[in-house]
């Protein structure tokens, strides 16, 4: 019922010309919206999580309302640096995605190099390396595949419990189950692997066809060293999409992931992205420590001249975002009206 009533205040203040108005305001002038996005679907992984993932026609969308709206899509290094020196352009936005999955590679960054818009892609490395799915997210993906039944015998994949697989917090239960077996018998990557290929036989899936699509992998070298040549700002997310609360561990994630980007021509990787927009106030003097810059969040808002270069907003568009909600945050009237603003800091890491 909020939701709806929210969509037609904001289809009424549209109508009204509040967005031109807030758009072209001083203050939405003294203020950069960065746009965050984390997958664009090479199949279905928009139904399977629709608020990470968002159909590539989707994604145009955006861009061309970016485009018809004449916002000035900056860098991240030129936003921010004109955002602290109070001159930004009119009705300035940032794009910047998470993660660096090869599905960026095949869907986003065509789209955007047709534009002609700049982007950051924060990326993680451990997997840049080792070619195969993230181990957390195919098993999660094909138990949802396999959505809607009760597998009562899981000895198979060393679970004794019943797989529940009919609802998201069942299907959370077996990948957890997985993830705590890697983690006591200290599996490397490739044994993951092949603990994934072993769940995805015992659901009936053809997993090699899953690898050869790539879902859900990282870009490899040659990619991220090809988008980093042509426009794409490849910046830091930490080597193993993690950030471990002890001090030397954190800071060693920060020196993997910049050292595995300078390897691939990425130059000057000083702004960084909290994987699952996970912080802790310690973390911002560690940041500081290994010269970084800026720390963007998964928080809701527009960066200001207030905002914390440790702590900087963005809004998350996905799957769910309806057109009006992302245009009424392109104009500033979704700041304005917006009353939740933290993230829910939960996080379940990719690599460990």
């Amino acid at each position: 019922m909020l939701r709806t009533i929210k969509l037609g205040v904001l289809r009424s203040l549209k109508a009204f010309g509040m967005f031109d108005v807030v758009a072209d305001s001083r203050w939405r002038q003294n203020r950069l919206l960065i746009l965050c996005y984390h997958g664009t679907s090479l199949e279905d992984e928009h139904l399977w999580r629709p608020a990470l993932y968002l159909e590539p026609r989707l994604l145009e969308q955006r861009l061309e309302t970016l485009k018809q709206g004449h916002y000035a899509v900056l860098s991240l290094a030129e936003a921010l640096q004109r955002l602290w020196a109070g001159s930004l352009p009119r009705r300035a936005v940032c794009i910047t995605f998470d993660d660096g999955t090869y599905d960026f590679y095949k869907q986003a960054y065509p789209l955007l190099k047709r534009y002609q818009f700049p982007a950051t892609v924060y990326q993680t490395t451990y997997y840049m390396d080792f070619e195969r799915p993230i181990f957390t997210l195919i098993c999660s993906y094909m138990l949802w595949k396999r959505r809607g039944v009760v597998i009562t015998d899981g000895t198979e994949l060393g679970l004794n419990v019943p797989l529940d697989l009919r609802t998201e917090a069942g299907r959370h239960k077996v990948v957890r189950g997985l993830l705590d077996i890697a983690e006591r018998e200290d599996w490397s990557g490739q044994k993951k692997d092949e603990m994934a290929a072993r769940l995805a036989r015992f659901l009936k899936i053809d997993y090699e066809a899953l690898r050869e699509k790539q879902i859900l992998r990282i870009m490899n070298r040659a990619q991220v060293e090809e988008i980093a040549a042509n426009g794409i700002d490849v910046q830091l997310h930490t080597h193993r999409h993690r950030t471990p609360e002890d001090e030397q561990l954190f800071r060693r994630e920060i020196q993997d992931n910049r050292r595995e980007l300078e390897s691939v021509r990425v130059r000057n990787p000083v702004h960084f992205c909290y994987p699952a927009g996970v912080y802790r106030e310690q973390f911002y003097r560690w940041l500081a420590a290994e010269q970084v810059v800026s720390a963007t969040t998964c928080d809701k808002g527009l960066a200001s001249t207030n905002s914390e270069p440790m702590l900087i907003p963005r809004y998350i568009d996905n799957q769910s975002r309806t057109a009006i909600d992302f245009e009424s945050w392109l104009s500033g009237m979704g700041d304005l009206l917006a009353f939740r603003r933290a993230a829910t800091q939960k996080y379940v890491p990719v690599e460990t």
